[in-house]
């Protein structure tokens, strides 16, 4: 590996009160023990790790996207995923920008044979997860028809006539929607299918 590739640092606590210091101490070091610039840190502070939305994250993954460096290294995964799903959609992003990926509590390096392989392990655990909740989804799905629910979205009976006569009277699309309480869409359609 090249001593002199820019490395994007990113760092996480889930309160206010907590400090990522040990997390950048930890990987400042770790960067100049292997030669790496530090490109930029990125740090999300008081943010929790199931949130979709990480404003740090997303400039990384944004700074990624237009290569401004070679490696994004993180202190251990559930600092920066929020998911299996969510880990191995970002390692395949950044595997296609020609990125690499070092945790270092797990000391994980996508650019070793090894961190290699557990990359390919772990993709094959989040195929796993997946299909088995289709599964579960499914089974779910064909019990409940067994035991004669009704799937899908429950049918709103609207009242044709009623919906014409407001019509007739010059009233409104909203005006009736409020009047029957049904959506705007729901009148809209009722109109087009019986009008």
């Amino acid at each position: 590996m090249r001593k002199d590739r820019k490395v994007a640092i990113y760092v996480r606590v889930s309160t206010k009160d907590q400090s990522v210091g040990m997390q950048l101490n930890d990987l400042e070091r770790y960067s100049r023990e292997r030669g790496f610039k530090v490109f930029k840190v990125y740090q999300d502070n008081g943010v929790s790790g199931t949130k979709e939305s990480r404003p740090a994250l997303s400039e990384l993954m944004n700074d990624a996207k237009k290569r401004k460096f070679d490696i994004v290294l993180v202190w251990r995964f559930d600092r920066f995923a929020r998911s299996t799903k969510h880990l191995v959609n970002a390692l395949y992003e950044f595997r296609n920008l020609g990125i690499d990926f070092i945790s270092y509590q797990e000391n994980i390096d996508t650019s070793s044979p090894l961190g290699e392989a557990i990359f390919t392990i772990i993709s094959a655990i989040s195929k796993l997860e997946r299909d088995i909740i289709a599964e579960r989804v499914k089974g779910g799905l064909r019990k409940a028809k067994a035991n004669g629910k009704k799937l899908g979205r429950p049918k709103n009976d609207v009242n044709t006539d009623k919906v014409n006569g407001y019509r007739k009277q010059d009233k409104s699309i909203r005006q009736i929607a409020s009047e029957m309480s049904l959506s705007r869409g729901t009148v809209e359609r009722t109109l087009k299918m019986y009008c």
